[in-house]
């Protein structure tokens, strides 16, 4: 957001340079207060979404422990990292050091240029996109960008680019990223009310019987000493799950399935196929050795779970709309291997 505005703030005469949420990273002189204007753009967006933006830079343990603190004020009143911004609001931040802006992500990358025909549908208010195997959505963790950072590097004119939903890492398949704001809400709010129907197809262990349809364990988070999360069944403490699933084809060994998960949950269709005894072929965290082992003879390296399609509202026409993403080679070379199973 570029905030044209004028500042309402105590010291906004001392601070007018400070006033826009994309002001420059100060790392020549002194951090200064900065009070920020809220505009249309941000309206409805969370107060904490918009520092983690505003803020690039600082740890997300900062920014809540800052509005925990009253460091950072909304009209000079403390709000809770769940507050929701409105137009005309005015944020005070706290003066505070960010880091260096991250280099440029350069559209010469293959990974990167290769995105444009991996792009399913696009408009002014959105973009549906095949996201490949092995791309985070975000950069982090150790990794300089992500799908995400290489769009805005390849729409460097859009205003705005934020994502709508994620996908695993490991995950391909049916992306949507917003390009305004309006959108995103929208978008949100049908995801909230489940709206929004997203299908997986997933490649599993065994054979899936026609008859399970449903599965409903409840998932919980689980952090390990070693930093990596993994998420494990939990009917006492978890979280209510439910994926619902039909058989596509059954093959020797193996059954292509289509997974509709009701609820959204960390890595929920993966566990849940675990826990059915059928885990999805080279799931590194979830899956079985052997029909990993089995998959990698016949050339598959990555997971194979795909979101195959998404279905939603057009936040502007009002229209319902469904998007397909197709497999990758690699996908469709390991499904030409396999042999279909008859009865």
């Amino acid at each position: 957001m570029n905030d044209q505005k004028p500042n309402k703030g105590p010291n906004a005469r001392h601070n007018s340079a400070n006033s826009s949420a994309n002001s420059q990273t100060e790392t020549s002189e002194r951090p200064k207060v900065r009070f920020v204007t809220i505009d249309e753009e941000t309206d409805g967006q969370r107060i904490d979404n918009f520092l983690l933006k505003t803020l690039k830079g600082v740890p997300k343990s900062m920014i809540y422990r800052l509005l925990r603190k009253g460091e950072i004020r909304v009209n000079k009143k403390r709000i809770k990292p769940e507050y929701k911004l409105q137009t005309e609001d005015i944020v005070r931040i706290c003066p505070i050091r960010v880091s260096e802006e991250a280099a440029p992500v350069s559209t010469s990358l293959k990974k990167v240029s290769s995105l444009e025909q991996n792009i399913i549908f696009e408009d002014d208010s959105l973009i549906v996109i095949n996201k490949p195997t092995g791309m985070a959505v975000h950069g982090g963790s150790g990794l300089s960008f992500g799908l995400i950072e290489a769009l805005r590097a390849l729409r460097p004119k859009a205003k705005m680019l934020e994502l709508v939903h994620r996908l695993d890492r490991d995950t391909s398949g049916c992306l949507v990223v917003a390009k305004k704001r309006s959108a995103l809400r929208n978008l949100h709010e049908q995801l909230r009310h489940k709206n929004v129907q997203k299908f997986y197809h997933a490649l599993v262990k065994g054979h899936w019987s026609a008859k399970l349809t449903r599965v409903t364990e409840g998932l919980r988070k689980n952090d390990l000493k070693s930093g990596e999360r993994v998420v494990v069944v939990d009917n006492v403490n978890g979280k209510e799950s439910e994926t619902r699933y039909r058989v596509l084809k059954h093959y020797e060994g193996c059954t292509l399935v289509r997974a509709f998960p009701v609820t959204g949950r960390t890595h929920q269709i993966r566990v849940h196929c675990q826990v059915s005894g059928h885990p999805i072929g080279c799931d590194a965290k979830y899956g079985a050795e052997d029909f990993t082992a089995l998959m990698n003879k016949q050339g598959l390296k990555r997971l194979f779970l795909h979101a195959a399609s998404i279905e939603f509202t057009h936040p502007k026409t009002e229209e319902r709309v469904k998007f397909e993403a197709p497999y990758d080679d690699a996908l469709t070379a390991i499904l030409k291997k396999q042999t279909v199973k008859t009865y």
